[in-house]
């Protein structure tokens, strides 16, 4: 269901807006690179959470909309800053006790506690991709180590050591006095233990490519590569040189990060370099308005949400109003899936101008399925409470009364939201 380029040019629906920035960047001139990119970054020292769906859907949502405006490729990166050192143990995991003795080295050189993976960064990033996957993301995988160790970030990583007067000057007003004491923007990895050391450099040398620290516990001066995986960048310069490396032209982050990305966007200019365009969405709050907090456990996960209702209602939880923080818990979800059932019944019959400010065209990438849902979810939620959810032959009963020759098998989002009423009726309604 492709939109008029007349039509997708005018479009006030906010991932146009977004999409419009990279039109406006590059017009019909393709850039080098022989495409537009797009970029979501991933820490894995965890699993996959809401903050991480929200932030792939909002992009390929922008991605999407910008197809209808270029001819030019896009592609989509999710980058995983699997190099990262493992700053503590997580709570959640088996085999704790292995994991203690590897505190500080990249998380893809710390044993996988879960026995699945070479590493505990591969285990990680094999739970994102599978995460995405599920959703049905289109995006090409990224992997810190791999790069680095590659040689892919060689070229800039010796850029960004010609220019590291500039960037220190960049960073250090930002910090205080006993971080700026000890601040380098490069993390060598230590060749005798393996970890990422954050030590001051004692001396660097551009035309061999080179820093030199001194060992914190053996005193030596050591003198290593800034390439090929020898060392890593600190994140905030680390960002600034993948954005570069890679030339991303998109990337969001959260209200949170917004003084990182403007510290990051003066890196790129000072290396010479353009920064991405992107928005910075506000973050989620819980029932009683505070941040939702991964170590506190407050909030919906994504498996809660997909307890209860299809994906589709979580994706059009994201794209209302990203700009707005958001309360995200149970009782949002009848309302959304309600939504979500309005705006996909309206798509079909709507003109292009009407078709591009509904989500759910932005939703299913401009090809939202056909069909019609007869009844609410807030009337299945009704009827699971009258016949009490346990027998969902009952509650087909009422519903082929409401819509003669509805069934499970001519209509299977039905299908699927008379089990999700079950669900929810069970453990919200009923106790």
């Amino acid at each position: 269901m492709s939109l008029p380029r007349e039509i997708a040019l005018n479009a006030k629906a906010w991932p146009f807006e977004e999409a419009r920035k990279l039109l406006a960047r590059y017009g019909a001139s393709k850039p080098k690179k022989g495409y537009v990119l797009f970029e979501t970054g991933y820490g894995p020292s965890g699993l996959p959470h809401i903050g991480t769906f929200g932030e792939v859907v909002r992009t390929s949502m922008v991605r999407r909309a910008f197809e209808q405006l270029s001819d030019i490729p896009t592609q989509l990166f999710c980058f995983s800053d699997d190099m990262d050192g493992l700053r503590k143990v997580p709570d959640n995991v088996p085999n704790r006790e292995l994991l203690a003795q590897y505190i500080g080295k990249p998380l893809t050189q710390v044993p996988d506690p879960f026995g699945t993976h070479p590493s505990f960064g591969e285990h990680n990033n094999a739970r994102l991709q599978a995460f995405l996957d599920g959703f049905g993301f289109s995006y090409a995988f990224k992997s810190a180590t791999q790069m680095y160790k590659s040689g892919a970030f060689d070229e800039t990583l010796l850029k960004m050591l010609r220019h590291y007067d500039d960037v220190m000057k960049i960073i250090l007003p930002t910090l205080g006095a006993e971080r700026q004491a000890t601040y380098s923007p490069f993390l060598p990895i230590c060749p005798r233990t393996g970890i990422v050391l954050q030590v001051p450099m004692v001396a660097r040398d551009e035309a061999a490519g080179t820093v030199t620290y001194r060992d914190p516990e053996t005193e030596t001066l050591v003198e290593v590569p800034v390439t090929g995986g020898h060392c890593k960048m600190q994140w905030k310069a680390d960002w600034a040189m993948r954005w570069t490396g890679l030339e991303v032209d998109y990337e969001m982050a959260g209200k949170d990060l917004i003084s990182s990305v403007e510290l990051a966007g003066k890196i790129v200019k000072a290396l010479g370099a353009t920064p991405p365009e992107g928005f910075n969405y506000e973050l989620f709050l819980d029932q009683n308005g505070e941040k939702i907090s991964k170590s506190k456990g407050n909030g919906l996960s994504v498996e809660d949400w997909l307890t209860y209702a299809p994906d589709e209602s979580l994706a059009l939880f994201m794209y209302q109003q990203p700009r707005r923080a958001k309360r995200l818990y149970f009782d949002a979800i009848p309302k959304a899936v309600d939504e979500y059932l309005t705006y996909l019944d309206k798509v079909a019959s709507e003109p292009a101008e009407k078709q591009a400010e509904n989500p759910a065209w932005h939703i299913h990438g401009g090809q939202p399925p056909a069909g019609k849902v007869p009844l609410s979810f807030a009337i299945l939620l009704n009827l699971a409470s009258v016949v009490g959810a346990n027998d969902a032959a009952v509650l087909w009963g009422f519903i082929s009364r409401y819509a003669p020759g509805t069934t499970p098998e001519n209509n299977p989002l039905l299908a699927k939201l008379v089990q999700y009423a079950g669900v929810y009726y069970r453990d919200f309604v009923a106790p």
